[in-house]
């Protein structure tokens, strides 16, 4: 993957979206304000990678978005590459000295984007940095995590990390524990907002395309450090992000099939990563996930509570589709057939 030499803008922007059309206008909107907002002498350009779209989302990006005074480049893909490689194919034609991932779903605090590039430049071993995302009701989301481990799923999954999030061994998944207002070194920043180092990407190439969803910027922060890069998080680059964090409890699983879907995503993903970073550990992480699914099915099975009885139903489908998952990735072997 080519790097360019000589660059055209500070920052080259981008947004992967996938039937996310009015949350992608008022993400462009909010973006563009502040790239218009930046300090005399920084420039930047924003690339639009849209998944497929079957809403439009493209089409609005076309008609509404190309006589900016800042310039938007449209990438149109025929089918869904998921998020990592959707953001390989912009980052090979960004022309910023420091690429920045912005979800459709997150909106930038004014000042964000120059207090990013004024962070890079003073600290050149910084290969990544994040953001302190909150939700649009203005709470905190986790925003710098440490790598997963068996131990830290195993907290997450049985509801410790959460119950006691003040603690620093029960709260260690996603730092829970530490004060969101201190600036930090850390394993890995989420993807709702991610600047990048050239130098760094150059070093460890860009997102590995075997992930389609989820696990991705976990692996490319690993590789960054193993390279010799830290990862940074810095409290004062503020970043609504609507996502939020549903998706990693399982207080309230009320699956439609494309509800499964995802989370069939998220355990292949998860299987592929334990494969690639930890070996036989994969066999460990399936077999964490299916146990407690297996005793909380059991445990709402016995109950009295009509409501109960019907979440054991749910936790036998996580059992199932995980043992799908540890099939269709030959056990975190082999990446499925994409799009997923």
């Amino acid at each position: 993957m080519s790097l360019h030499s000589a660059y055209g803008f500070d920052i080259s922007v981008i947004v992967v979206s996938f039937n996310t059309r009015d949350l992608l206008w008022k993400c462009l909107q909010s973006l563009l304000a502040e790239c218009e907002r930046l300090p005399i002498g920084l420039t930047a350009e924003v690339l639009v990678v849209d998944n497929a779209s079957s809403d439009g989302s493209a089409d609005i990006v076309a008609s509404e978005f190309s006589a900016c005074s800042v310039p938007v480049r449209l990438f149109r893909n025929s089918l869904n590459l998921g998020f990592g490689v959707a953001n390989n194919l912009a980052l090979e034609s960004a022309q910023g000295r420091y690429p920045i991932l912005l979800n459709s779903d997150a909106f930038l605090h004014p000042g964000a984007l120059a207090r990013a590039i004024k962070h890079m430049d003073a600290d050149p071993a910084a290969g990544v940095g994040g953001a302190r995302l909150v939700g649009s009701d203005g709470q905190w989301q986790p925003s710098a995590r440490q790598f997963p481990s068996i131990a830290r799923d195993a907290l997450v999954l049985t509801g410790l990390s959460s119950r006691f999030a003040r603690s620093r061994v029960f709260g260690a998944p996603d730092r829970t524990w530490a004060d969101p207002a201190e600036p930090a070194t850390v394993d890995w920043v989420p993807g709702a907002f991610m600047i990048l180092r050239r130098e760094a990407l150059a070093a460890t190439g860009f997102f590995d395309p075997a992930f389609f969803l989820y696990c991705e910027e976990v692996d490319l922060c690993r590789r960054m450090k193993a390279a010799g890069f830290r990862v940074q998080y810095w409290p004062d680059i503020v970043v609504t992000h609507l996502g939020g964090e549903s998706g990693r409890q399982l207080k309230s699983l009320t699956f439609s099939e494309t509800g499964a879907q995802v989370v069939l995503w998220r355990m292949r993903s998860t299987l592929l990563y334990y494969r690639k970073h930890h070996g036989w550990q994969a066999q460990l992480a399936r077999r964490l996930e299916e146990c407690i699914y297996t005793l909380r099915r059991w445990r709402n099975r016995l109950s009295a509570d009509p409501a109960r009885r019907e979440r054991a139903k749910e936790f036998k489908l996580l059992v199932s589709l995980m043992r799908r998952a540890w099939q269709e990735t030959e056990g975190g072997r082999t990446s499925p057939p994409q799009p997923w």
